[in-house]
């Protein structure tokens, strides 16, 4: 078995039969850390192989940005000999991860319990749009649990159409629960020695992900509705103007917007009983902004920030995306790594968590479609205690 030996997974063999990005993200994350995660893939290849554009020497960077650090075989599942492999794959490993639709993989043996029956031992992830009871005839796609959750109602102007988030949050939020999942049903493997089923599902990573906003409808009966940039409980918590471009300004304390009145020259303001607690500035805030923005007029957003944050005032300028990866380059975070190495070296974004002992590893470059089957039939088809791949 393939694995990085610094990594904290080292020796864990994940069973990917997950699609599109939530399972995919989760898995790739799994590989970073050591895992040998194998990438099953029905003939015509993950959806968003396709997914163009953009891309990088013709493959989608949506498919390159979730796939690195793993091994690709291709199996058609309708085939008894593919259904085979995959079935003894599944049975060797210690995760299985899949966003099937409830029920799919049963008629092929490579559900639960059809799973578990010869590997009593394996964590089984599955990650459904609307759980596997009486929602599990619909299909899950982020747009759809953004629509359905809420989250479209607190995103935009207030007089104008709800949003969508500028990215599958849903997605991402769900294979992050999916990881976290996997990573605490090991650890009750590693006292118990048992395999457990571990379910997430959009619309449950959804409303645990409004956080605040579920609290108010859950606690205090309060159904929130889309404010723009403004946030419903904090002020200044919103972009406001300043010579140039808006800039992010998020005092959130009492302490902060001191600090942020006497950059601005406007120390007497904290003292204003309007102003003096959060929940006085909240309430008052059309007659706090123009102060604000009338100070802020005076310099651009790139020296406000530096002023600001040099004395612990929360801010930031609104960039593009590139701007966000030049900054953490500046900040020493080195968000780009490079995923395998040689000519197939691959331009990654570095792996979210910092390990001190057993750092992430990219040592494979996410894979062509069936790039390892060979060698994955191969080893499938050897009595296990003979060989690893």
């Amino acid at each position: 078995m393939a694995e990085n030996a610094a990594g904290p997974l080292a020796g864990i063999l994940v069973a990917d039969f997950s699609r599109i990005l939530a399972g995919p993200y989760a898995t790739m994350l799994l590989a970073d850390m050591g895992a040998d995660v194998i990438k099953v893939e029905g003939p015509a290849g993950d959806d968003t192989r396709t997914w163009i554009p953009p891309e990088h020497d013709g493959v989608s960077t949506y498919y390159l940005g979730i796939n690195r650090g793993k091994r690709s075989i291709a199996l058609d599942l309708r085939d008894e000999a593919d259904a085979e492999v995959a079935r003894e794959l599944a049975r060797r490993a210690d995760v299985l991860i899949e966003n099937f639709k409830p029920g799919g993989l049963a008629r092929y043996g490579l559900d639960y319990d059809a799973v578990r029956a010869t590997n009593p031992g394996v964590i089984y992830s599955s990650i459904t749009g609307f759980g596997a009871g009486k929602g599990s005839h619909v299909p899950g796609y982020d747009l759809m649990v953004q629509a359905m959750s809420g989250l479209m109602s607190l995103t935009g102007d207030p007089d104008g159409p709800p949003y969508r988030a500028g990215i599958s949050v849903f997605d991402v939020m769900a294979g992050n629960h999916a990881l976290i999942g996997i990573l605490a049903a090991l650890r009750h493997r590693d006292r118990s020695g048992e395999g457990q089923l571990v379910e997430v599902n959009l619309l449950s990573s959804a409303l645990t992900g409004l956080v605040n906003h579920s609290s108010a409808y859950v606690a205090g009966g309060t159904v929130p509705f889309r404010m723009g940039n403004a946030h419903p409980s904090v002020f200044p918590y919103e972009p406001l103007p300043t010579a140039d471009d808006d800039i992010i300004i998020a005092a959130a304390n009492d302490r902060q917007f001191r600090k942020l009145c006497e950059v601005l020259g406007i120390a007497e303001v904290a003292d204003d009983p309007r102003f003096a607690r959060n929940v006085d500035r909240t309430a008052n805030r059309e007659e706090l902004r123009p102060m604000l923005v009338e100070r802020l007029a005076q310099r651009g957003a790139v020296e406000w920030f530096e002023a600001l944050v040099a004395v612990g005032v929360p801010c930031g300028p609104i960039q593009t995306i590139d701007g966000g990866f030049a900054m953490a380059e500046r900040f020493g975070l080195d968000p780009v790594v490079q995923a395998g190495e040689g000519e197939r070296a691959m331009p990654t974004t570095r792996h979210p968590i910092r390990f001190s002992a057993t750092p992430a590893g990219y040592r494979l470059p996410p894979p062509e479609l069936d790039e390892h089957g060979s060698e994955l039939r191969k080893w499938l088809s050897t009595p296990q205690d003979e060989t690893h791949a």
